[in-house]
């Protein structure tokens, strides 16, 4: 009895789905079970190939050493992943994320295009409004905010800049964060960043602060497009998707309309407004600023009533929240449709392999910001950990060539959109010095000037005995005269000097005209006398409502190309789009050649944006298409903050030229269009493929 036998031991294993299992009860089995008949073990054998025989106890019940291997292989899976090669823990989930993909594709499908994603579009679409409206605000303001705040022209070039740079900072911080922490927390966190430093920066009064709250305020809007596009794109269906990220793009084109509208009609009144002594003052131009963040709060606020993205959901293991929204949004279409009796069929959703390292911290551990500095400092390294994950062989040639797209549009784009108005000045100031008078040797005496004089030059002029009293100089020079027992009296200039002049026995009462106005001149016994307070920079006379209008126009100008681009986006491709676009808006640009008036720069500043706008719509739903969700915000914000780089370096070079010379911002935005244009053709497509 201590002995087994070969033919006992065909009885200690069970075939069962394919997988023979011993007995693992610790008896010892006899041969108690009645054999095999004769005919049915020849019934098993029937129709067997003499190939297959390469195992002669197959059929004697005792199990191959391949199919133990095997069997060990499926119960790999119970080892605990600690013990497990992070190599292989990541082809898990990769195969996971593959299978999750097309399932979920299925799912969106099945929950259908309605109400919700209306609804979660028209919030999103506030929020990104908001975004084009914090690219106009500072230049609107800046006629009016220079006087306020005694603005030099490098102080008036730092403010235009540092949204900029709130915004590259912004774009690749919270695109790298909503890839961890989710899509509608961090939305969240840079709506309420905007919102909350745009309305703090309209009452600040010193410059320094004023800079600081638009830079911050840039900060946390720049976070909306990385965040925006993957969080609609992931409540779309493979069909729907360009079309719609599309139409998502107008809501930009809504908010530069917005601000010139509402700059219009604010800004011009200066009265609205209310002071507090002599120190505190709260002109139209801060009202506007309010005005503007009013877009930003809506969003915050629709926002609370969303939830979160289904998909970032599966991907960190939430499966049964995730669920529970996808039956949301199943249910609002269903009823929206009238069929509410539809049932959603889903019962289960793959979710991928967790292969983070997370660090939980136990409220015993260390002091509180101890435990603070900790989970900041994990959530900062698996952000960064994302970044260089784009970078990797899978990624990196599109990476890169996303990237220099990406930057020569930004560059030639924005570079041209501050052009544009600055050319359109300069025009007006050589039609403005064209008109100027002149006078030669005049001589004046005992006479009261108590009129504007205004684009004026007087060469050797005698003026004695007269009185300048309640009136203005613009633009008014006086070279080589005599002041001689004048009186000047309540007076307001700008641009005003006088150079190479006498004045003589001279009184200048409550006036600004401040010492440095005289350049070279030779004051004898003169006085001044209560000067006026205030700012002691000459500011230009800006045309506010020409400033208004080519902004408006540019804004609505696109409108024709957001309407093709949403309708021809899921028929032509991402790439032909981008591509196209790109070279259209190239040939456009030496067109501005011919550009030698007002009228004919707002026309093809029209003209090159209404061209371009195809392309920046396929570059955002292209970027969305290309990543893996774990890694589609992340990359996203990369772009987009590489873009405002290139905003920053178009606003720099291409202002420097104004006045000076056409032919190097032409060339310059021409050449890079071209360049990236054709770069982007050998982008992959991606409009059969599904969200990853």
């Amino acid at each position: 009895d201590g002995y087994r036998n070969t033919n006992q031991v065909s009885d200690d294993y069970r075939y069962q789905d394919g997988n023979y299992d011993a007995p693992n009860d610790g008896y010892y089995r006899g041969g108690d079970e009645p054999a095999q008949e004769e005919d049915a073990q020849s019934d098993v054998t029937e129709g067997h190939d003499e190939d297959d025989e390469v195992y002669e106890g197959e059929y004697q019940g005792i199990p191959h050493p391949d199919d133990i291997k095997e069997k060990q292989k499926k119960r790999a899976p119970a080892v605990d992943d600690e013990y497990r090669d992070r190599a292989d823990l990541m082809a898990e989930r990769m195969e996971d994320e593959e299978q999750l993909a097309h399932q979920y594709e299925n799912i969106i499908e099945e929950c259908g295009h309605g109400r919700f994603q209306w609804t979660l579009f028209f919030v999103l679409g506030l929020a990104l409004m908001a975004d084009g409206v914090e690219v106009f605000v500072v230049g609107f303001v800046l006629p009016s905010a220079e006087k306020d705040m005694c603005l030099s022209s490098s102080n008036k070039g730092m403010l235009g800049l540092i949204v900029y740079l709130g915004m590259m900072v912004g774009a690749v911080l919270l695109g790298g964060l909503a890839d961890k922490l989710g899509r509608k927390q961090c939305l969240i966190i840079s709506l309420a960043i905007n919102a909350a430093f745009a309305f703090l920066s309209s009452f600040v009064q010193g410059y320094g602060f004023f800079l600081f709250c638009r830079l911050i305020s840039g900060l946390g809007i720049g976070g909306t497009l990385p965040i925006v596009f993957p969080y609609f794109s992931e409540f779309l269906s493979r069909e729907k998707r360009g079309e719609h990220l599309s139409w998502l793009c107008m809501f930009w084109m809504i908010g530069g309309i917005y601000a010139s509208a509402m700059a219009w009609s604010i800004i011009p009144h200066y009265g609205w407004g209310f002071s507090m002594g002599t120190k505190y003052h709260f002109h139209s131009w801060r009202v506007f600023v309010l005005v503007c963040a009013l877009p930003c709060i809506a969003s915050l606020v629709a926002l609370k009533f969303m939830p979160e993205s289904p998909r970032f959901l599966l991907e960190i293991g939430k499966h049964d929240e995730a669920w529970m929204i996808l039956k949301q949004v199943h249910d609002t279409n269903m009823r929206a449709k009238g069929e509410p009796e539809r049932v959603f069929t889903v019962s289960y959703i793959k979710t991928p392999k967790q292969v983070d390292e997370f660090i939980e911290i136990q409220s015993s551990t260390g002091t509180w910001y101890q435990r603070w500095l900790v989970r900041i400092t994990t959530t900062l390294k698996q952000v960064w950990d994302n970044v260089l994950y784009c970078l990797t062989a899978q990624y990196r040639m599109n990476t890169l060539m996303l990237a220099v797209v990406w930057f020569t549009m930004a560059l030639s784009y924005y570079g041209l959109i501050v052009w544009f108005p600055d050319m359109i000045r300069y025009f007006q100031d050589e039609a403005y010095e064209s008109r100027v008078k002149i006078f030669d040797e005049e001589e004046v005496s005992h006479f009261t000037f108590n009129f504007t004089l205004e684009n004026q030059i007087h060469r050797n002029g005698e003026y004695r005995n007269d009185k300048f009293i309640g009136m203005k100089f613009k633009e008014v020079r006086f070279e080589d005269s005599l002041f001689e027992d004048c009186y000047f009296e309540d007076v307001r200039s700008s641009e005003t000097f006088f150079e190479n002049c006498t004045i003589i026995s001279t009184v200048f009462y409550n006036t600004d005209l401040y010492k440095h106005k005289f350049i070279n001149c030779r004051l004898i016994n003169a006085t001044f006398m209560m000067e006026k307070e205030g700012c002691h920079i000459d500011f230009e006379e800006d045309n506010d409502f020409l400033i208004y209008l080519v902004s408006f126009l540019g804004s609505l100008s696109v409108l024709p190309g957001n309407i093709i681009s949403a309708l021809l986006m899921d028929k032509i491709g991402r790439i032909k789009m981008i591509g196209g676009s790109m070279l259209i808006s190239a040939v456009c640009c030496f067109f501005l050649f011919f550009g030698n008036s007002e009228s004919a720069m707002i026309g093809w500043q029209c003209l090159f944006c209404g061209a371009s706008i195809a392309a920046w719509n396929a570059l955002d739903v292209i970027t969305v298409e290309l990543y893996p969700t774990d890694k589609r915000a992340t990359a996203f914000g990369i772009l987009n903050g590489l873009c405002k780089f290139g905003a920053i370096l178009g606003n720099s070079i291409f202002s420097s030229f104004v006045g000076i010379t056409k032919v190097v911002p032409i060339l310059l935005a021409s050449s890079a269009l071209v360049g990236g244009g054709l770069l982007a053709l050998r982008l992959p497509e991606t409009r059969d493929q599904v969200l990853m």
